[in-house]
């Protein structure tokens, strides 16, 4: 079955206009075209669209997806390359959930203090304000 621009946008979650981009950067290899001209899509081709998504959220370029997509058309010499890609980015990835969570725990840590405050059990105090007692809690 083939699926208009729309209805793979509809299965991909993606926008038209990304997905539409992607196609002009040549993103999605051997675009098929309907009696019309307008672009179609198969399975695999949303299977391969929806992972252009996922590489996007992991933070790949488009030059990055570029030579990813290349490693992937040379087939399953290219997987130990694509490997090393996939690991890298893994890291950063958790990098970044690691300052994501030191970031929540500080906004915790910020409304646990504001409770405290609201509530009437612990003085205010502000590292902004010079007539309010410095403190650790406005940093």
């Amino acid at each position: 079955m083939l699926y208009s621009m729309k209805q793979t946008c509809e299965k991909t979650g993606m926008t038209y206009e990304a997905l539409k981009f992607y196609c002009n950067q040549g993103l999605v290899p051997r675009v098929k075209r309907d009696r019309a001209n307008r672009r179609v899509f198969d399975e695999q081709d949303i299977a391969w669209i929806e992972g252009l998504g996922c590489l996007k959220r992991c933070g790949f370029s488009i030059r990055e997806m570029h030579h990813y997509m290349e490693l992937c058309l040379q087939g399953a010499a290219s997987i130990p390359e694509r490997k090393t890609i996939l690991d890298e980015k893994r890291q950063a990835l958790r990098e970044q959930i690691a300052q994501l969570e030191e970031a929540v725990a500080y906004v915790d840590n910020k409304q646990a203090f504001y409770d405290r405050v609201l509530a009437g059990e612990q003085p205010y105090f502000s590292n902004l304000l010079a007539d309010v007692q410095p403190g650790t809690a406005d940093r």
